[in-house]
């Protein structure tokens, strides 16, 4: 299907709407609660869970600026283990503050970059309905996956 810079701008606000109001409600011993990842993963928790949904959105805002890899920058891993591994490994340790402010500063980055990004880049070929998955598709599974299960349970 063809997009809009209107359409994708609607579900990018959506789905951080969304988002932002699941992590608003948790609690702090919810950030620290396990996520339920397979064995060969990191055992993540909501906090990793937030800050893996922002890095594969920041990948998509970089996407639509245009952006290519800067010279130094390592090269993408072979594989999405080995990609979120990285993420992972990256803030883990760092503050839920630090997470929650990347969060929405991507967010604001992103819809910067849909608004600045050229017409062709939303209607010069056919996508997938979810297109761009990693700014609305990937929020959207992780959020209801990961957030809000954990609240749907919590308030059992």
């Amino acid at each position: 299907m063809l997009h809009t810079r209107e359409s994708v701008l609607q579900r990018v606000t959506t789905e951080f709407a969304l988002l932002d109001e699941a992590v608003s409600n948790l609690t702090p011993a919810d950030w620290k609660r396990p996520v339920g990842r397979p064995e060969r993963n990191d055992p993540w928790c909501v906090k990793d869970s937030l800050a893996h949904i922002t890095y594969w959105k920041s990948r998509s805002m970089r996407r639509f600026r245009g952006e290519r890899r800067k010279p130094g920058e390592a090269p993408q891993p072979r594989s999405l283990i080995d990609a979120n591994h990285i993420v992972f490994e990256e803030w883990k340790d760092r503050p839920l503050e630090d997470v929650l402010a990347w969060h929405r500063q991507v967010q604001s980055d992103l819809v910067a970059a849909v608004l600045h990004a050229p017409e062709s880049h939303f209607s010069k070929r056919e996508r997938s309905p979810s297109w761009p998955f990693g700014a609305i598709g990937h929020s959207t599974k992780h959020r209801r996956k990961d957030l809000e299960r954990l609240a749907a349970k919590a308030s059992r």
